[in-house]
């Protein structure tokens, strides 16, 4: 079950579009050893923007994920990759379909 999740946006710098999407990838196998996050999912929206979506069973469970390694590589990646700091928004799950 999950109950909360985090939405990032991410606008890459001109000519580093490849660079997040690269890193989005490498961060599969970092969150994979999270057990609180139950879904991950990086996600593609245009040629430069990017996002995170990740949810969650509680509050716990997202803080320790803002706080782990994803989280820590990405906001010392982000000035050389990204055009704008990182928009993080906390969302509440009302209903969810899991495998």
């Amino acid at each position: 079950m999950v109950s909360v999740a985090l939405y990032v946006r991410l606008q890459a710098k001109p000519g580093k579009e490849q660079d997040v999407e690269n890193f989005l990838r490498s961060g599969l196998a970092i969150v994979q050893e999270e057990p609180a996050t139950i879904a991950w999912f990086a996600i593609k929206m245009g040629p430069a923007t990017f996002g995170i979506f990740d949810a969650f069973p509680d509050e716990a469970g997202r803080q320790a994920h803002l706080s782990g390694r994803v989280a820590a590589a990405l906001m010392a990646s982000a000035a050389d990759l990204l055009a704008e700091p990182p928009k993080i928004e906390n969302i509440e799950v009302l209903a969810a379909k899991l495998p």
